[in-house]
């Protein structure tokens, strides 16, 4: 944790970043915040990350290496259940929209340095160059590929392994996030505007994340899908008779050993 930060600061810049229950009508987001917030493990990975994404101490200001294992940590040991809640929580509102946008420091693990965003073959070679990306980014592509036979877009039970594989990109060199505060509409930080010869290639590449109809259909989906135990977890919450439960399930039920579901969770172990 980074030295200058103390817990009474990462505790306000975590209300910052997460806003609070009263600064706008209930929502999903923010139950998923307070569950991750009485989840120990889920608390202890998340000011992890807050601390290392925002240490300005840090040579060179934002130590984006060590935001991002710290965010590759929080989902390959967080409990699912609330590591994706806090990933896909549906937003009904601009507010809400812009809290999760923000969620994971996108100005340290996702955006920057330069006001512009680079061409998207940068990232694209930096991940296919690493141990730890391209694992992920080839389960991604197997796991959140189109069906074109389905109505929408993703096989029967296809979407909780697009889920897992899009969570596991988050802390790489792609990490993808929303674009904006308006929609649900995720990309990586680039454009193709200076791709040269290889504009194709670099527009098939963020096309797995703008023009992926399994991909929205998957976070979509998130929307009717809201984990039991999340829930269990609030109700205790709001029930002081209770004592607070600590989370260990898995995102959804085993789906089967399958390649579509074997491939997740191979790119999913920790490659820290």
């Amino acid at each position: 944790m980074a030295r200058c930060l103390g817990p009474l600061l990462l505790l306000l810049l975590l209300l910052l970043l997460l806003g609070s229950p009263s600064s706008e009508g209930r929502n999903r987001c923010v139950d998923a915040a307070e569950a991750c917030t009485a989840d120990a493990l889920c608390q202890q990975l998340r000011t992890e990350y807050v601390a290392r994404c925002l240490d300005r101490a840090a040579p060179g200001g934002c130590p984006r290496a060590r935001c991002r294992r710290a965010l590759r940590r929080f989902f390959a040991r967080g409990p699912p259940a609330l590591t994706h809640a806090l990933l896909f929580c549906p937003c009904a509102g601009p507010a809400c929209a812009e809290r999760r946008r923000q969620t994971f420091v996108p100005a340290c693990a996702f955006s920057g340095p330069g006001l512009a965003p680079p061409s998207c073959l940068a990232p694209l070679d930096a991940c296919e160059h690493s141990r730890v990306c391209r694992p992920r980014l080839l389960a991604f592509q197997a796991s959140c590929a189109p069906a074109p036979s389905a109505p929408d877009g993703c096989l029967p039970d296809q979407a909780p392994s697009c889920r897992r594989a899009y969570a596991g990109l988050v802390g790489t060199a792609i990490t993808p996030n929303y674009v904006d505060n308006a929609s649900a509409r995720v990309a990586p930080w680039c454009d193709c505007g200076a791709s040269g010869n290889r504009r194709e290639e670099c527009e098939a590449f963020r096309g797995l994340f703008t023009r992926n109809r399994c991909l929205d259909s998957a976070i979509q989906a998130f929307v009717s899908w809201w984990p039991p135990i999340l829930q269990d977890q609030l109700d205790s919450l709001q029930d002081p008779g209770h004592s607070l439960l600590q989370v260990s399930s898995a995102d959804e039920p085993p789906e089967g050993s399958s390649l579509f579901f074997m491939l997740p969770v191979l790119a999913l172990q920790p490659l820290l």
